[in-house]
């Protein structure tokens, strides 16, 4: 099991750039797909985007595409989100999780005000 924490949140306004970390403990971070997700308040998770073992192939969601950027560092043992161009509607708690997902770590806020 791999357990994860998140970090790099915080309140921003429209525009400006924010990285999110998940720094991964536990065996075998190499050998999982990792994810991130987010729940913005009074809805369901979702997903944000994914990236492979080796990270040369990554997917987001429709939402995100071409604003956001997902990355790993399997040296580190840490993925990160790039978050660029953000919106009011970004704003949620982000969460990173591996694929198929286990344990949810407590995820970081990220708020967007315009």
């Amino acid at each position: 099991q791999v357990q994860l924490v998140e970090s790099g949140g915080g309140l921003v306004q429209a525009g400006p750039s924010l990285r999110l970390s998940c720094a991964a403990s536990g065996r075998d971070f190499s050998s999982y797909s990792m994810a991130w997700f987010r729940q913005a308040p009074g809805k369901e998770r979702e997903f944000v985007a994914r990236i492979s073992r080796s990270g040369g192939i990554t997917y987001y969601a429709d939402s995100v595409k071409g604003r956001f950027t997902i990355s790993r560092d399997n040296a580190k043992n840490t993925v990160y989100l790039q978050m660029n161009s953000v919106l009011p509607q970004d704003t949620a708690v982000y969460y990173c999780n591996t694929l198929p997902t286990d344990a949810w770590g407590q995820g970081t806020l990220v708020t967007v005000s315009s």
